[in-house]
């Protein structure tokens, strides 16, 4: 085999191992996220790193990754958190579901801990289908854009106050989960926060005798760190 030959084979088989390395580390990411969607980044780096692997053997991978937007970094409070974003989660169902995919597990990286990762998602994305509202397994798909947001959250709204006689006060923890996977933590907050600035929705305090500490951390906190629990929407 000439030289020649001998590089393109080693630059072959370097796009595999990115591609792999890629589906893995979102599998990861959604596996260890699940609910929240974000991981410590330093326990994430201990979970993709296999023997003879470091931090900077990932680098590129999740540069590549926080570039196209399937993964962002969240820092706050001293400490960085990785969450893997909607689209994050429709390359993750891209790599593992595709029949041109490259993605397959080999005798190096398929343990017990991440076969059981993969077998989770399969379930998850098999229950998907037909289940209500109040759930949020019935994820038809990423939410990408702050229009289609607004449009899932309106329906949301809807769908809650009208079949829970909630009378116009929509727990914003209620939607959030039936909103589900379909959009990242953060991206919720930005996008309910600007439904707030636009005068769509009002976010407000409201008695909160039945609060616990999920739902209090499936709210809101507005600029300044005030919490929300409640949603009213406008001109309805």
């Amino acid at each position: 085999m000439s030289k020649k030959a001998e590089i393109a084979l080693t630059a072959a088989e370097q796009l595999l191992w990115n591609a792999k390395a890629k589906v893995r580390v979102l599998l990861n990411l959604w596996d260890e996220g699940e609910g929240k969607n974000k991981v410590n980044q330093g326990k994430l780096t201990k979970l993709i790193a296999r023997t003879n692997e470091t931090k900077k053997t990932y680098e590129p991978i999740l540069k590549e990754l926080e570039e196209s937007g399937a993964i962002a970094y969240l820092r706050e409070k001293g400490r960085t958190q990785v969450e893997l974003t909607a689209k994050g989660k429709e390359v993750l169902a891209a790599g593992l579901k595709s029949q041109d995919s490259l993605f397959e597990f080999d005798g190096s990286q398929m343990g017990a801990r991440l076969g059981n990762a993969l077998l989770k998602w399969m379930r998850h994305e098999d229950g998907a289908t037909g289940v209500g509202v109040e759930t949020g397994k019935g994820d038809v798909g990423a939410i990408a854009s702050y229009e289609d947001f607004m449009s899932v959250a309106l329906d949301v709204y809807d769908s809650l106050n009208r079949d829970y006689n909630l009378d116009d006060l929509v727990p914003i923890y209620r939607m959030r989960r039936a909103i589900g996977e379909r959009v990242g933590r953060s991206q919720f907050n930005e996008w309910l926060l600007e439904m707030q600035a636009n005068d769509i929705f009002q976010l407000m305090a409201g008695e909160t005798q039945d609060i616990t500490p999920d739902k209090r951390e499936d709210s809101i906190a507005i600029p300044g760190g005030a919490l929300r629990y409640y949603a009213k929407r406008l001109n309805s």
